[in-house]
This record gives C-alpha cells, structure tokens and sequence, in this order.
C-alpha cells in the first residue's frame, strides 16, 4: 500500500493546469474611490475622504425641550409616549406625588406638573 503523501502527489499530477485568466484592465484609484464615494463625501486635495463641513445646527434638543411650557394635569399618575404614534418612546408613569411637584420624562424631557383645587 502506498503512502497516502505519494497518492495525494500522484492525483495532483493527474489533474488539468488551471487556464490562465482573463481579468479585467485596473480602473484607477481615484475612480475606483469616486465610484463607491457615498452621498454628500467629497475629497480632499490630499485625497481624504471629508465627511461634513463644519456646520452646526444652533438648534439643540435640549433647548427646544427647555421651550415648550409645563404641562399642568388633574390626576397625581400621568403617562407619556412622546406623542407622536410610532415616532413617540415607550410609554413612561410619571408619580407626581413627590416633593419636587413636577415631573419629567425621562425618555423625551417633558415636564408635567399637578393642577391643585
């Protein structure tokens, strides 16, 4: 019985060579890096890849949020879903019991106050 090392060399030598391939010509690098460039990246002069421009939107969320005026409720237990359907957060219990007598929610920063008689 032959060697498993001589057999394997002996299936090799009877196998057909590989034909040599036919590529397709290089594409440059800059085009082949403008082709897969997302939406809205721009290049550099070095060639960098630039993802934004330096603009800053003045409006931040937490000032918006800070805009908007305290909502006064009858009930002491309030619920909130952010509002908006699908776009809103799961919805949150807010206890308006405690000494600080308004309450926030924790997921979208509105603020719920207890309408006293």
């Amino acid at each position: 019985m032959a060697a498993p090392g001589a057999t394997f060399r002996r299936l090799l030598l009877r196998l057909p060579l590989p034909l040599p391939s036919r590529s397709l010509p290089a594409r440059p690098v800059a085009a082949a890096a403008a082709a897969v460039r997302p939406y809205g990246v721009q290049a550099s002069e070095t060639g960098e890849l630039v993802t934004h421009t330096g603009q800053v939107n003045k409006n931040f969320a937490i000032d918006l949020i800070a805009e908007q005026p305290v909502s006064e409720v009858e009930s002491r237990v309030i619920s909130c879903d952010g509002g908006g359907g699908a776009l809103g957060h799961p919805k949150v219990y807010i206890n308006l019991d405690k000494d600080t007598k308004t309450g926030t929610c924790g997921y979208c920063g509105l603020q719920f106050k207890q309408k006293h008689h």
